[in-house]
This record gives C-alpha cells, structure tokens and sequence, in this order.
C-alpha cells in the first residue's frame, strides 16, 4: 500500500469514526410526559405551570406532552375551569393528549372535549411508551 493510499484509507476512518459522527449530529432534543390523573383544577394549573415553566427555562427547545386519564379527564372538557388555560398551552407548543379509555369508561365524547387535543387508547401506556422512549416523566 503506497503513503499516498494509508493516508487516504486512515481520512475514511477517522471520517465515519463514532466520534466524528456524534460531532456532527445534532443534540438530542429535551422531552418531558406529564401524568394528570387527578380532578382537581389546581393539579391541572400546576400541570400548566411546570409545562411552561420547562419550555421558559430550556428556551423552547423541548418537547411537552401532558397526558390525562382518570378523573384528570374532566378538566380536559370543553367546559373545564381550565379550559383556557389547555388551549393557551396548546397555542405555545405543548401537546395534551386525552385517554380514549377513560372517555368510554366516563361516557364522554370526543365533541365535549377541548377542540385541538389529541387521543391515545391508554393513558398509562402512552406514558409507559414515553419513558421507555427516554422521555423524562413529571406528575405534578
């Protein structure tokens, strides 16, 4: 193998070495699932509050999701006392999903809830999944 060729043969590898590619690539964006499971307005306000909190503090570069089930369900209602405070938080970036089994469990239709949220058939194993996933996990 001529000087010429080693060089070439040795640029290769350094080039496709696992610590050039992990220069190149991207930081590993933030990613939080909240858990609201309880009825109570202030816990959902929390909720609210630890979700912007989170994307202020790491400058929006994160990913949120809130996932209610249970009795946490109601505030997810169209009519919720909360309910302004979901859309606004929508608005600026957080996902906020509702459990599909909990709705048929509770007897609620997807048109009495807040427009825009999204669905899961469980809330537990969409939580689960996140974790699994890497995503960090907070229940206020």
């Amino acid at each position: 193998m001529t000087p010429t060729l080693r060089i070439a043969a040795l640029c290769l590898f350094l080039a496709a070495s696992p610590a050039s590619r992990a220069q190149q690539a991207p930081p590993p964006a933030d990613r939080v699932v909240l858990q609201v499971s309880d009825e109570d307005p202030k816990k959902w306000a929390l909720a609210l509050n630890n979700a912007r909190n989170i994307q202020v503090d790491l400058g929006g570069k994160v990913e949120v999701e809130i996932v209610a089930y249970g009795p946490g369900i109601g505030m997810l209602k169209a009519d919720a006392l909360v309910a302004n405070r979901v859309l606004d938080a929508m608005a600026g970036g957080i996902r906020v999903v509702a459990c599909e089994n909990t709705m048929t469990n509770q007897k609620i239709a997807k048109d009495d809830m807040i427009a825009g949220i999204g669905y899961v058939k469980a809330g537990v194993v969409a939580i689960m999944r996140r974790q699994q996933a890497g995503w960090a996990y907070i229940r206020p």
